[in-house]
């Protein structure tokens, strides 16, 4: 019998921490978050000139309830939402709103929620409160409902794609496209990093909040995309979920964008001609 390698992780993770760590591996990781806040704040100030922002719009009662929306210079084609990462304890809207320009002015109106952060909240809880905002939201809109988010964005975007997401039937039958970028969809692993003193994980909760140990709901269209030059975890939890999800008889694609890292892989979303943005947007492709 003859064999061939298909695919092998290399050497077996000894150091959880290195191998999560995105801003160890990523040269001048550090001058990101301050652009993309200064980027962020020209993109607001832009779209409420011209009348198109709604800020600081509450969905619930706590602090970090509350997400914005921007709109297109016509009456909206859908909804597209954004949801940030910062592995459920760090990171604020504040400093993606310009991640909503591609989806603007390709004619969707764009909502991206904030949430409580671990240690205040637990994963669940965090999920349960994506799942109130996507229904205060979809009660404000009309049309088709797509979703992307980044790294804990994108397990909390696809969480919402689980037959027991935290969500009204009438809001999950209009999600009909959901893009995770770089997305955590299955935290076992992550319980083994240091950051769990603070996200509280054991090992009955990381199961029942990692999407990859559940089951979607039918007729579900999926695209996963991490980076080409990503840190080895990010790239395999990419595959890991369109490959867990195919066999549910859903519609997966699993990418990889050449040399992009965990922190400009989601630089598609400002421009309208990207393929993703195209993926999220387009009203006439199934």
């Amino acid at each position: 019998m003859t064999s061939s390698l298909i695919w092998t992780g290399g050497e077996p993770i000894t150091d959880y921490d290195v191998a999560y760590d995105n801003g160890g591996a990523i040269p001048g990781s550090s001058t990101f978050v301050p652009r993309w806040k200064a980027d962020a704040a020209a993109f607001r100030e832009r779209m409420a000139a011209g009348g198109r922002a709604e800020t600081g719009v509450f969905y619930g009662q706590k602090p970090r309830q509350h997400y914005d929306l921007f709109k297109p210079e016509s009456a909206p084609a859908g909804l597209m939402v954004f949801i940030h990462g910062g592995y459920w304890k760090s990171q604020e809207i504040g400093n993606w709103s310009h991640f909503a320009k591609g989806g603007v002015e390709r004619g969707f109106a764009v909502a991206l929620p904030e949430y409580t952060l671990c240690p205040d909240a637990t994963i669940p809880e965090i999920s349960q409160e994506i799942g109130a905002f996507l229904d205060h939201v979809a009660a404000r809109t009309d049309g088709p409902i797509r979703l992307c988010g980044h790294s804990a964005g994108g397990h909390l975007v696809t969480r919402m794609l689980c037959v027991d997401a935290p969500l009204a039937q009438e809001t999950a039958s209009r999600i009909d496209r959901v893009a995770s970028i770089s997305g955590c969809h299955d935290l076992r692993p992550i319980m083994r990093s240091g950051m769990n003193a603070v996200l509280n994980l054991d090992p009955a909760t990381a199961r029942s909040e990692s999407p990859a140990l559940l089951e979607p709901r039918p007729g579900i269209n999926l695209l996963c995309v991490a980076g080409g030059a990503e840190l080895a975890e990010f790239r395999r939890q990419n595959a890991l979920l369109a490959n867990v999800w195919h066999g549910f008889g859903g519609r997966t694609r699993a990418i990889e964008t050449p040399g992009r890292h965990h922190f400009d892989v989601v630089d598609d979303l400002i421009d309208p001609a990207s393929e993703l943005v195209a993926m999220l947007t387009d009203v006439e492709a199934g």
